[in-house]
């Protein structure tokens, strides 16, 4: 009430004025007194007109800042919205990095697409040239007796020495209602298509890619190690983990059986199998408190199987005591790494090391190979001691450079396949810091009891105290007494 009073207290007072002056003035003299209320009326329009004009000014003025305010405010949302040019180019590189990624398992996709048909096209050439079966005549009224060089067995005896595979066969129509004869010799058995197309060496011994599959499904694969050394004081500061397959009683090589699991498919198992056997390496080795290193190499084709590598990255997040183990690929795979494996191998980088094996040449770029994480060489003591006529494998350093300028890059160089004894103060003449051989040690297997080891348990929970005897009230008395 008071601020409404003192907003309207001049017009209040001058209407009060008005009325006290202008009353008694009308009364007395009227026509005066309409003059003067005319004259009051005149001076209170004017004052109006003047009021009026005052806040259409001002009106204007607030319309206009308003409007500049308005500008303002859908100028920063249009900039809020649009991104910034920093912004905007690491979203496009990101997208670009899924596109990478995504290209790169659709080419790998295709690769092997394109191996599965012209396998599947040489095996159905294959088929087409191959003469077809006769069919069997109908029998001779004159029956033929049978012959002793082609089949001993008497008729009786015939249906157990057949295969397995010729019993199950339906046999055609034409020879229900033909009695059977003892001098036709069965139709061999129809031989399996195979995934993919087998080796001359693996034609020439017919039954030795099943009897690999078949080890390989079984218990037949085991994990070796081979000590890697220092030079010259021949210390034990790493292990490289060698897969073995026991065919038939017969331990074989990766040269032996790796063609075939790569013909099949079976790499990428492999390599999950031996990595499992790998991690159970290294915890036994982080429990008993060794600084020594795991390395592995895998093969090629499984950074084609993203689902491996990120199986590996979950289980080195979840357990940090596998950072002993290191993985090895060969350089031409390092050289040709697409954004879609640089992608799935980042996660990795850091948790565990990273190895190059399997050279084609010495020219080691130290930086790319520092960018890229890998910490380790592994160069064969031939390539190193007797490099060959060839130039392009050399470096474009001297070999007695090459272990400083790697060494300076943090990568250290491993001397793999050193047998000659002869050649152990040639590597140490070349500062080679580290050996790996037959010279020093053969690779050995896995005990069963280190692979047999339990899982890493969970923190058994505090015991639980155990809750107070309850007593009845008169015992309580009783002691009281």
């Amino acid at each position: 009430m008071v601020p409404v009073l003192g907003r309207y207290a001049g017009l209040l007072a001058t209407g009060l004025l008005g009325l006290v002056v202008l009353g008694p003035l009308a009364v007395l003299a009227p026509s005066l007194g309409a003059l003067a209320l005319g004259a009051v009326a005149v001076a209170a329009a004017g004052l109006l007109q003047v009021r009026t004009a005052t806040l259409k000014a001002r009106c204007d003025k607030l319309s206009g800042e308003v409007d500049l305010l308005s500008r303002r405010l859908l100028k920063a949302e249009t900039a809020a919205v649009q991104p910034r040019p920093e912004t905007g180019e690491a979203a496009l590189r990101v997208e670009i990095e899924e596109l990478s990624v995504e290209l790169g398992l659709l080419s790998g996709i295709v690769r092997d697409l394109t191996t599965v048909v012209g396998t599947q096209d040489a095996e159905i050439a294959a088929l087409k040239a191959r003469p077809e079966p006769r069919p069997a005549l109908p029998p001779e009224p004159t029956p033929v007796p049978p012959a002793p060089a082609l089949d001993p067995a008497p008729p009786q005896t015939r249906p157990r020495a057949m295969p397995p595979a010729a019993e199950a066969r339906p046999v055609p129509a034409l020879r229900l209602d033909a009695p059977a004869q003892p001098h036709s010799p069965p139709m061999p058995p129809q031989r399996p298509i195979p995934p993919r197309p087998a080796s001359r060496q693996a034609d020439q011994q017919p039954g030795s890619e099943a009897e690999i599959i078949r080890a390989f499904e079984g218990d037949g694969l085991e994990i070796h190690l081979q000590p890697v050394v220092t030079l010259p004081q021949r210390k034990v500061t790493a292990y490289e983990a060698l897969a073995r397959l026991r065919v038939e009683g017969r331990l074989t090589e990766p040269e032996a059986f790796l063609p075939v699991l790569e013909r099949y498919g079976r790499t990428t198992e492999l390599d999950r199998r031996m990595l499992q056997r790998a991690v159970v390496v290294v915890r036994h080795l982080a429990r008993r408190g060794s600084e020594t290193m795991l390395t592995y190499g895998l093969s090629p084709l499984s950074l084609f199987e993203p689902g491996l590598l990120r199986e590996l990255a979950r289980a080195t997040a979840d357990d940090p005591a596998l950072a002993g183990l290191a993985i090895a690929l060969p350089q031409a795979s390092w050289h040709g790494l697409d954004a879609g494996q640089r992608g799935l191998l980042a996660p990795l980088r850091g948790r565990i090391g990273f190895s190059l094996d399997r050279p084609d040449d010495l020219r080691f770029d130290a930086a790319v190979l520092a960018g890229l994480g890998v910490g380790q060489v592994k160069v064969p003591a031939q390539m190193l001691l007797r490099p060959g006529p060839d130039r392009g494998h050399l470096s474009d350093i001297a070999i007695e450079d090459l272990v400083p300028a790697l060494a300076r890059a943090g990568i250290r160089l491993v001397a793999t396949d050193v047998v000659d004894e002869a050649d152990v103060p040639d590597l140490i003449d070349l500062d080679v810091p580290f050996a790996q051989g037959a010279a020093f040690a053969a690779p050995r297997p896995v005990r069963a009891e280190v692979l047999a080891a339990p899982p890493p348990h969970e923190p058994s929970p505090p015991p639980v105290e155990p809750e107070p005897e309850r007593r009845p009230f008169r015992s309580v008395l009783r002691r009281a007494v």
